[in-house]
């Protein structure tokens, strides 16, 4: 392990473990529904990070849904079972080891921060309306996210050694533009239905702030 992952592993795990501590388990034991909210959305996000597309080891697309899992889970449950599913991925050998920290700091919690940071801004700077949080809390920070992430892994495994930057931008680099669209899509989508169809499992969604017509 270099000097560089052995840092993000560090990292990630303080993140990790300061994000755990407050979490309240006691609450979601006695609460089956937020057991099956967590951990059913766990089993979703490990299906699509199980289907990945890369001629590189390391150097691989796949959808993250991690916009959609942050708005839905709120951000404390959204980085712990996140956790879960990166570190299941990577016991299946979807990912490696080493890179377990650099996966969970740039792949994982930024991301997660990303979408969280916007949603709580335009919660409070922007007039709130489904449109809004489809679109500004959902749509765009998942495209953004998807696209700093690459750029972020591209540029961890170049300083790494591990690739040289003409490889890590023929074989991955390139690929932003086309992750951009699809990664919005899927997470757009899925908080449409959601907040449509079953609200009440979105976190951070309430018919009162998007849908009263009278000002706070």
């Amino acid at each position: 392990m270099t000097l560089l992952e052995t840092i993000c592993l560090v990292l990630y795990a303080g993140i990790y473990l300061y994000v755990l501590k407050h979490i309240d388990f006691k609450i979601m034991l006695q609460h089956k529904r937020i057991q099956h909210l967590v951990f059913g959305a766990g089993v979703v996000v490990f299906v699509l990070w199980l289907f990945r597309a890369g001629i590189y080891d390391g150097l691989s697309v796949h959808f993250l849904w991690l916009s959609a899992l942050s708005l839905t889970l709120g951000f404390r449950y959204a980085v712990f079972i996140s956790g879960l599913v990166l570190l299941g991925i990577t016991i299946v050998g979807k990912e490696s080891w080493y890179m377990l920290g650099a996966n969970g700091l740039f792949g994982v919690l930024v991301p997660i921060c990303l979408t969280y940071m916007i949603f709580t801004l335009s919660f409070h700077k922007i007039m709130r309306n489904m449109f809004v949080y489809v679109f500004v809390c959902a749509f765009f920070p998942a495209a953004i996210g998807v696209a700093i992430k690459m750029g972020l892994i591209g540029g961890f495994y170049t300083l790494n050694g591990t690739y040289s930057w003409d490889v890590v931008v023929d074989n991955y680099e390139v690929l932003i533009p086309l992750m951009i669209f699809p990664e919005a899509m899927l997470n757009g989508m899925t908080m449409t239905l959601l907040i449509i169809y079953k609200p009440d499992w979105v976190y951070t969604f309430n018919d009162k702030h998007y849908f009263d017509p009278d000002p706070e």
